[in-house]
């Protein structure tokens, strides 16, 4: 709550200047509109995808590397163990368990009692089968097209490319809360403070500015462990330093200032002076920043992922699916990797033009 209301007086004096100025930018603009749209797709994704179930995780191993477009005939066999059905805030979260199992076909023919199908094997090779109707689901038999193709292991790649955006976006705003979180509160109390105070914490912020990024994150990563909440904090306690030593300067600007000479002349506590007179003033600055290491973080995570020390399968990253489907450039599908490629180029060059529009629209350019 102190945060937001430090932004809210922030903003609340210079948004419409602000605003105006922005719009303006159309690079910014644009960047802001796929940020919008990436943080809609992530909230809706299980309803936006086609393979609604818990990470997008259908296996179907005889369509395995379709290409993109390819169209699939499928037949619903009730699973022996139905899940239970998923709720809207369940489908929300997780999504939803599949209550069939899809076998994919080229042919059927129903009879009074039971259906007869081709189950396709491979290109040219089919396996005749046959089930009763009280095995069917309620819709038998379905036609599904695989807009960006399959991976090896039969899985829409659409679906786990909007799944996946949850993950990206996930890393991004939590390693901006941690970053910034740290970094507000060293920096201001380097730049405060000053003498013995600031020559430990630049000490410090000089030791952890000389690891290199990625050595870091492989540390701490194998400290917590693999997972998906262990790369949110890995990736954040590695990205504050840059926030602190901006920070840092901003104070040590603004605390000479006039008006915080009152502050301290009615009395004012430093807390109080810090939290409600230095931030709120150094906040457009902080905001750039903030927007840059989102961006950062992105890439991070998904280089992470590649190397095998991030997000873990199934679940979806955009890093994890390139290193799947990497080996598919050079032959008969390249889509299986470039998708996410493009996905995590278009989504940080989103978070740069809007960085880059933030700070001409706040005035910071001089700042930085």
């Amino acid at each position: 709550m102190q945060l937001f209301s430090i932004f809210r007086r922030f903003v609340q004096p210079s948004r419409q200047a602000g605003w105006k100025r922005l719009k303006k930018n159309k690079g910014a603009v644009a960047g802001l509109c796929v940020i919008l749209f990436s943080i809609f797709v992530a909230i809706f994704c299980y309803y936006l995808a086609e393979d609604a179930s818990p990470n997008a995780n259908r296996i179907i191993l005889e369509i395995g590397g379709a290409k993109p477009g390819w169209k699939q005939t499928f037949l619903k066999v009730k699973k022996e163990q139905l899940p239970d059905p998923a709720g809207f805030m369940q489908r929300l979260l997780n999504g939803r368990p599949d209550q069939a199992d899809y076998i994919p076909i080229t042919a059927y023919q129903y009879t009074a009692d039971s259906i007869f199908v081709d189950k396709y094997i491979d290109e040219g090779v089919t396996e005749k089968m046959h089930f009763s109707k009280t095995q069917l689901a309620e819709t038998p038999v379905v036609t599904k097209t695989f807009w960006l193709g399959t991976d090896s292991y039969g899985r829409d790649i659409l679906s786990r490319l909007i799944v996946g955006t949850r993950v990206s976006l996930s890393v991004g705003l939590i390693t901006v809360l941690i970053s910034i979180s740290i970094g507000l509160i060293l920096g201001s109390l380097a730049g405060f403070y000053r003498g013995r105070i600031d020559d430990a914490i630049m000490w410090f912020i000089n030791v952890i500015w000389s690891i290199p990024t990625l050595l870091l994150v492989f540390a701490i990563t194998l400290a917590l462990g693999k997972g998906f909440w262990q790369v949110f904090i890995a990736v954040g306690l590695t990205m504050w330093v840059n926030v602190a030593r901006l920070v840092r300067g901003q104070v040590l600007a603004v605390r000479e200032l006039e008006y915080i000479e009152a502050t301290r002349a009615l009395g004012f506590r430093n807390a109080r002076i810090i939290a409600g007179h230095i931030w709120p003033n150094i906040m457009g600055p902080v905001l750039v920043i903030a927007a840059a290491n989102f961006a950062s973080a992105i890439v991070i995570e998904a280089g992470l992922s590649f190397l095998g020390v991030g997000v873990q399968p199934p679940q979806p990253s955009w890093g994890l699916m390139i290193k799947e489907n990497y080996n598919f450039i050079i032959t008969q599908n390249p889509m299986l990797a470039l998708a996410p490629g493009f996905a995590i180029m278009i989504l940080v060059l989103a978070f740069n033009l809007f960085g880059n529009g933030l700070r001409d629209a706040l005035n910071v350019r001089g700042k930085l």
